[in-house]
């Protein structure tokens, strides 16, 4: 069984992780902004940090943040797969030491350059992203697998545990497009959504679960 952390803090984009949630296989949603506490990792095999318009930066407004990060760190010591998409990606690193900042608002098809590794087993480099914080360093343990012409640390995995990060949204699909180019702006470029196959890092996350 997949966990999604919700950690949305608007209602009203909670429908990325909506999105998400059709994309997995047999999974719980834990909504980290409102529950309070920790989720049980009991018959939990695999995890997935999920995005925010939240920054990592902002733990005193959001003080859920810090309890998130210890679990990341008890994740990583108990070797349960763990997938952060977006803030996901941030909070993960933030967790290990690294550092991210507000850079500005990407909101546009992208081309990354992946690393060739089982999670990005038939992406394409073109990804859509919709953010403006950016990791700046990586976290202890944590190396690059991705990056962009304009982030470095688009996509990252560590060394040892099963764990790995994605700056870009797996479940940001052409369908979800008008709701994200009416709440976030939409900039269109010589990029198409035709090229792109994000999703199947939901998908290649999965697998990678049940093989243990």
């Amino acid at each position: 069984m997949l966990l999604v952390l919700e950690n949305e803090v608007n209602p009203d984009y909670r429908y990325f992780v909506r999105t998400m949630e059709s994309l997995l296989p047999d999974h719980e949603v834990y909504d980290y902004v409102t529950a309070g506490g920790r989720p049980s990792l009991s018959g939990v095999d695999g995890v997935i940090v999920a995005g925010s318009t939240a920054g990592v930066y902002e733990r005193d407004e959001y003080p859920w943040m810090e309890e998130e990060a210890e679990l990341v760190r008890e994740l990583i010591e108990r070797e349960i797969p763990t997938l952060g998409i977006c803030f996901g990606h941030q909070l993960v690193n933030d967790a290990l030491g690294g550092s991210v900042e507000h850079r500005g608002l990407t909101n546009r098809l992208v081309r990354a350059e992946l690393a060739d590794d089982p999670l990005f087993e038939g992406v394409s480099s073109v990804v859509p992203a919709v953010h403006g914080d950016h990791v700046v360093e990586l976290g202890a343990g944590m190396e690059a697998i991705g990056s962009t012409a304009y982030n470095e640390y688009f996509a990252s995995r560590h060394r040892d545990a099963p764990l790995w990060t994605t700056q870009f949204h797996p479940e940001f699909t052409d369908e979800l497009r008008p709701r994200i180019a009416e709440d976030f702006g939409w900039q269109e470029n010589e990029l198409s959504f035709a090229d792109a196959s994000g999703e199947r890092v939901l998908e290649n996350f999965a697998r990678l679960v049940d093989d243990g």
